[in-house]
């Protein structure tokens, strides 16, 4: 015996929280898993929020997250700080499993896993976080004014991180493992044509410098050669992609090539009727807090009217006469 579920969201960044606020307000009383270690999503590792509606001082990213969740509770939003480890989304009653072994039911889920920044697995890169390693340009680029910055990365993310922060920084030192950038065209031509931007080919970093308990500059190795070079920096940007958060949907939810789960145009439906995408998830371009927001509130939104076509009573508490095995 299980109780059903009106919505069930998996994951708590902006999000996945800003659907919980919606369909709370909505009184379909969601049941939101957060994670066992990762609560509130990526920007629980960000400082200082300065770009976010609302907060003209700016907010500390957990405090943000903090703020939002208690928002969902107000309105009657559940939250379990647990992992969802296996799903079976085919039926019109959606089965997820939590770490425990617990199987919980709804009638629909919204999927706001998001996504994560791909590491360079060095020593003191955790570490340094927040403290002159990011992974977000447009986030923490304003608190490197005057800075040196490397930017490690060759495609149009890194481009696109290297010419944005010569807006603050005094200069920018790209790092490419390769002889050649993968960027496109005219991201390269920008890029080069960029007095600030100087570029350190056939190069990966090696080591992590700390000054004090903040960046303080990296140990540079050549690829062919493993000669090495300290430089200076006190801002280390790493542009080498993300990796969508979709392990647990595979063979279920539709994903493109790279991993993240599609989504009809124009809504957030995926390929199973009451499964909604939000987030990061789906976001290959832009990856905010309020892009990640809105799409939250769009996915909540879809959910409501999914679960008005329906014709079976959905009152949250009912319970279904057995799990199927």
């Amino acid at each position: 015996m299980s109780e059903i579920h009106d919505v069930v969201i998996i994951g708590s960044g902006p999000a996945g929280y800003t659907a919980a606020i919606y369909t709370a307000r909505a009184q379909l009383k969601p049941l939101l898993f957060g994670s066992s270690v990762f609560v509130g999503g990526s920007l629980t590792t960000t400082t200082e929020v300065e770009n976010f509606p609302g907060f003209p001082e700016g907010v500390d990213g957990p405090e943000l997250m903090t703020r939002m969740r208690a928002q969902a509770e107000r309105f009657g939003a559940q939250m379990i700080d647990d992992d969802i480890t296996a799903v079976d989304l085919t039926g019109p009653v959606k089965l997820l499993t939590d770490s425990t072994g617990t199987v919980h039911q709804a009638r629909t889920v919204i999927v706001a896993t998001g996504s994560g920044y791909r590491k360079l697995g060095i020593a003191k890169e955790e570490e340094l976080s927040g403290r002159g390693v990011s992974w977000c340009a447009t986030c923490d680029g304003f608190f490197f004014k005057g800075r040196d910055i490397i930017v490690v990365g060759g495609g149009d993310t890194a481009m696109e991180e290297a010419t944005f922060l010569t807006r603050f920084a005094t200069s920018v030192t790209v790092v490419h493992r390769r002889s050649a950038l993968r960027a496109s065209k005219v991201m390269q031509e920008r890029a080069f044509a960029d007095d600030k931007i100087s570029f350190a080919f056939d190069t990966e970093i090696a080591e992590l410098k700390q000054d004090g308990t903040m960046l303080g500059g990296v140990t540079l190795r050549d690829v062919a050669t493993g000669a090495t070079r300290d430089l200076a920096a006190t801002g280390l940007f790493i542009a080498i992609g993300h990796d969508p958060r979709t392990e647990l949907f595979q063979g279920q939810l539709d994903l493109d090539d790279a991993g993240y789960l599609k989504v009809a145009s124009h809504s957030t439906r995926t390929n199973i009727p009451g499964v909604f995408g939000a987030g990061d998830v789906v976001d290959h371009t832009y990856r905010q807090a309020i892009t990640a927001a809105g799409s939250g509130a769009s996915a909540a939104l879809d959910a409501e009217r999914y679960l008005a076509t329906l014709t079976a009573p959905r009152r949250t508490g009912e319970r279904e006469a057995a799990i199927p095995a």
